[in-house]
């Protein structure tokens, strides 16, 4: 009985890895940003709502606008960073954007223009997804989508610590 399930076994092992082979290893489905991203930074949870609306600052006013004189109004001063690129403290991110990277503050927009996929808050976490555009690196004449993303902690309506997928420059 073992020897005739062999055959059988086998040709249905080669029918399947010849249609996982078939499959595109670059398929995928693009990120899309949201048409109003602001309202993905509410809750009717008055705790997340509030959770929401820091990091609605964070990535408004600090990211984006490049505001970083207003840091103390959005980051705790022990701010403790997971990015391997700037050091912990309010006072370390602060020097990351406006000395290493030298971003110069613009005018804070009344709509957001970083495309924002979406926002999810739990508890004292809030988690921010953004559209990401690359370059293929197989094809540089085309681009693809995926998602980055930035989670912080809220602690006394500030940012406590913060994580996001970054590796060192």
């Amino acid at each position: 009985m073992k020897h005739t399930l062999a055959p059988a076994l086998l040709a249905i092992s080669l029918s399947l890895g010849s249609l996982l082979t078939a499959v595109p290893s670059q398929a995928q489905e693009a990120v899309v940003a949201v048409p109003d991203a602001e309202a993905l930074f509410t809750s009717p949870d008055p705790e997340l709502n509030a959770n929401k609306q820091v990091a609605l600052g964070i990535v408004r006013d600090l990211l984006e606008a490049n505001h970083w004189d207003k840091a103390d109004q959005y980051l705790t001063e022990r701010y403790l960073q997971h990015n391997p690129n700037a050091a912990s403290g309010r006072a370390g991110v602060v020097a990351y954007f406006t000395q290493v990277l030298k971003r110069e503050p613009s005018p804070i927009p009344e709509k957001m223009k970083t495309p924002i996929a979406f926002v999810t808050a739990e508890g004292d976490l809030v988690t921010v997804g953004y559209v990401r555009e690359v370059k293929d690196e197989k094809d540089p004449s085309k681009n693809y989508t995926t998602t980055w993303f930035d989670t912080w902690r809220i602690k006394d309506g500030k940012a406590d610590e913060h994580w996001d997928p970054a590796t060192k420059d």
